[in-house]
């Protein structure tokens, strides 16, 4: 997690623990340093990213106002706005297929930018997450393989340093954790799909080490499609052992 990832954590957490309200004012900006242990510019860019989260709202030389509160359930509003997705999904598989459009949506963007745009920080926490991701593969461990799966997609959100698309990434990141974990336990059955999966995500993650922008968008889309096929295929499959599990037995009679 990025410096200012982590501030942001913490400064909601303080919002919390000072119950501050709608319309209440932060402390001043060399507060909140010394509070957080952070330098002035860090806590600025954690403001900056809450803000443009619509939970804060900050005034030219009159401060930072808190704009919006956790709910009861203790959701944000980017979260919050996402809970009927969750019920969506959960009540009808079907919508995992739109799940999976707006990912090719989203991620052939963040695949584009970040091949144009990573740091050398950024490239080594996108390799990091693919080692773990074949790691927890390795190990038989189908959960953990599935969160590094999700991990090595955000990431590369967050090395194309665009903060509407990443934002959005976030936003979808636990119905992209279910779908990732659903897709993994039915398509890393099969040894020679598990290898193609592995090979697609080592060419996102080539391109984009290498600055080929062009590469990694396609390389993204492809993948995707590849997911999105074999899901379908998967989902044809049940339905038709379904209907012919519903058959009456046939028995011969003399």
């Amino acid at each position: 997690m990025r410096l200012s990832d982590r501030l942001a954590e913490q400064l909601r957490a303080l919002i919390d623990e000072q119950g501050l309200q709608p319309g209440d004012r932060l402390p001043a900006e060399r507060r909140l340093a010394e509070a957080l242990g952070a330098s002035r510019p860090s806590v600025r860019e954690a403001i900056r990213q809450l803000a443009s989260q619509g939970l804060l709202r900050s005034r030219q030389g009159g401060g930072t106002y808190v704009q919006a509160r956790e709910s009861a359930a203790g959701d944000w509003p980017d979260r919050h706005l996402m809970r009927p997705l969750d019920e969506l999904v959960s009540d009808d598989p079907e919508y995992r297929y739109d799940v999976l459009e707006a990912r090719h949506a989203l991620e052939g963007g963040t695949a584009w930018h970040a091949a144009l745009r990573a740091t050398d920080q950024d490239r080594q926490a996108i390799q990091r997450c693919f080692e773990e991701m074949l790691h927890f593969q390795e190990q038989g461990d189908p959960e953990r393989a599935a969160q590094a799966d999700v991990q090595f997609h955000l990431s590369i959100a967050q090395a194309s340093h665009n903060v509407v698309l990443l934002q959005m990434m976030r936003g979808v990141f636990e119905l992209l954790r279910v779908t990732v974990t659903e897709n993994r336990q039915r398509m890393y059955v099969v040894r020679h799909t598990q290898d193609q999966l592995t090979a697609q995500h080592q060419a996102l993650m080539d391109a984009i080490l290498r600055g080929d922008a062009e590469a990694a968008r396609a390389a993204v889309w492809q993948h995707l499609e590849f997911v999105h096929g074999h899901v379908r295929k998967f989902d044809e499959d049940e339905a038709r052992l379904a209907r012919f599990s519903r058959l009456p037995p046939f028995t011969l009679t003399s």
